[in-house]
């Protein structure tokens, strides 16, 4: 049996209504679960880039990625594993300001975690958190006990370590 594993899938696209509907029942057709997604513009002028993290098999993420590829305004869609790519997703915390000042320990939670204090206000403080999901877990779970009024994690960003084509697959396709 083939081991599951992370995926982090990169597509390149022309950004069309509904193409995010068409990418998502992609995955729901075949029941597995998008870990995360992220949209942006790309390093290409007017193509974006969707960043999708997905646990499955490797037989199963080269059936997604051909299945994206048939997606008329999809340029390219590639996949790569964890060792293959850069990667870190950033998260923002919420907490009671009297905490900031009654709770030394908060603040040595903060830099302990190399986190930042992004605005203070006298109701509340928001804390930033960049780097990989265990660290953003690590953090959440010491500030827990003290009351997280809100929390939000992104999804993550990715580069990879090898150069991609992409720019030249979109340069023969400009020509053609």
């Amino acid at each position: 049996m083939e081991a599951i594993k992370t995926y982090t899938i990169s597509v390149y696209t022309e950004n069309n209504l509904g193409l995010l509907s068409r990418i998502s029942a992609i995955f729901l057709k075949r029941h597995i679960n998008i870990e995360g997604l992220t949209v942006s513009k790309s390093e290409i002028e007017g193509v974006s880039r969707f960043v999708i993290v997905a646990r499955t098999t490797e037989k199963w993420v080269k059936n997604l990625v051909s299945q994206i590829n048939k997606q008329i305004e999809v340029f390219k869609a590639y996949y790569h594993t964890d060792d293959q790519i850069i990667y870190e997703e950033a998260a923002m915390f919420k907490i009671a300001s009297k905490l900031l000042f009654d709770e030394r320990q908060i603040q040595n939670i903060i830099k302990d975690h190399h986190a930042d204090i992004v605005t203070v206000t006298p109701e509340f403080f928001v804390i930033n958190k960049s780097g990989r999901r265990v660290e953003i877990e690590a953090l959440h779970e010491k500030l827990k006990p003290f009351g997280i009024l809100q929390f939000v994690r992104s999804g993550r960003i990715a580069v990879t370590k090898e150069e991609m084509q992409i720019s030249k697959i979109l340069k023969e396709f400009q020509q053609q």
